[in-house]
C-alpha cells in the first residue's frame, strides 16, 4: 500500500489502503486447484527465467523459507537441490537430520530452477502448495488477525508474513481472486513465515469481515479519515486490520464493513507508508505495552 507521499500536519493519522468490489464468502477447507505455472513463476524477478513447477506445488528457495518448509508437518516435500556448500550448512543449522534426502546439483541448476535473480543461497525445495485452513480454525488461533484488500506485490505479501509472524499474528487473510499464488519469491520474502503463519484464501472479503465480527472481533480499517490507531484501547477485544493495497486505499465497500477507521500517527514530512511497513507498524502498536 503506497500511498502517494505528500505535505501533513504532525499527528495526523494515516494508514493502508485500495479500490473495487469484491465476491463471494471464505474458500473451503483443503487445498486449492493450483493454475499451471508456466515459466513466470509471478515472482517479479523470476519473470520469464524459472522453470515450470509441477500443478500443486511449487519451488522454494533461501535458506529460511526451506528451512521453515522442511520443519512443517503439513508441508508435502517432493525434491530437495542443493548445492554441496549449501547442504552441509542446512545440516548443521537443523541438526544434522533432514525430513528429505537432498540431491547434490551445481549452482547453474538451482538458477535455472528459480530464475537468475533469485536468492537461493544455493537451496531449492519443491514442495506441495499449502492447504488454506478454514476460518472456524482462524479464530480459534490467538492475536490478530490481517486482512490484505486487494494487495497484489508477492513481496508486500511476504513481508506482511514475516511481521505478522514476529508480532504474533493469528492469520493473514487475502482475497482469493486479487492475491498472488504462493511462489518462492513470496516465500523468500517471508523468510520462513509462510511456513508459521496460515495464508487464508478468501472469495469476498466483505462477506469475511462480517464473518470475523460474528466471532466477536473488531475490524479496524487502516487508513486516513479516521482517528489515530491506539493499541492500548484494544486491550479487552480481539481486533482484525484490514490494510489496503498500493495507490488507491481500501475499497468503499470494504470500508464501509469495518467497524471503525484509525490510522498511524504519522509526525514526519510522509504521507504514508508502503503496505508491508504499515502493517509492521500496526502490529507493533497493537502489541505495545500499555502506557509505553
Amino acid at each position: 500500500m503506497n500511498m502517494r507521499p505528500s505535505r501533513r500536519r504532525p499527528g495526523r493519522p494515516v494508514g493502508s489502503a485500495d479500490s473495487s468490489p469484491t465476491t463471494a464468502a471464505p474458500s473451503p477447507r483443503g487445498r486449492r486447484p493450483a493454475p499451471d505455472r508456466g515459466p513466470s513463476d509471478r515472482g517479479g524477478a523470476e519473470r520469464g527465467r524459472a522453470e515450470v513447477a509441477p500443478r500443486g506445488t511449487c519451488w522454494l528457495y533461501g535458506t529460511h523459507a526451506v528451512m521453515a518448509a522442511l520443519s512443517n508437518p503439513r508441508r508435502r516435500l517432493r525434491q530437495l537441490l542443493t548445492t554441496a556448500e549449501a547442504q552441509a550448512a542446512l545440516e548443521e543449522r537443523m541438526g544434522g537430520r533432514l525430513p528429505i534426502q537432498p540431491q547434490r546439483v551445481d549452482r547453474a541448476r538451482i538458477d535455472a530452477i528459480c530464475g537468475r535473480d533469485a536468492v537461493h543461497q544455493g537451496i531449492a525445495l519443491l514442495a506441495d502448495l499449502l492447504e488454506t485452513p478454514a476460518l472456524e480454525d482462524i479464530v480459534e488461533r490467538p492475536g490478530p488477525v490481517l486482512l490484505l484488500d486487494q494487495v497484489t506485490d508477492p513481496r508486500n505479501i511476504g513481508a506482511i508474513l514475516r511481521s505478522a509472524a514476529a508480532f504474533g499474528a493469528a492469520a493473514v487473510i487475502v482475497q482469493d481472486r486479487n492475491a498472488p499464488e504462493e511462489t518462492g519469491a513470496l516465500a523468500k520474502a517471508a523468510s520462513g513465515a509462510l511456513d508459521v503463519v496460515p495464508l487464508v484464501r478468501v472469495v469476498n472479503l466483505s462477506r469475511t469481515i462480517d464473518a470475523l465480527k460474528s466471532h466477536g472481533m473488531w475490524t479496524v480499517g487502516l487508513d486516513a479519515g479516521g482517528g489515530i490507531l491506539d493499541g492500548a484501547s484494544f486491550r479487552q477485544r480481539r481486533v482484525a486490520l484490514v490494510l489496503g493495497a498500493e495507490g488507491a486505499g481500501l475499497r468503499r465497500l470494504t470500508r464501509e464493513h469495518c467497524d471503525e477507521i484509525a490510522g498511524l500517527a504519522m509526525t514526519g514530512d510522509m504521507e504514508s507508508l508502503n503496505v508491508s511497513n504499515a502493517a509492521a507498524v500496526a502490529l507493533y502498536e497493537m502489541s505495545r505495552p500499555r502506557g509505553a
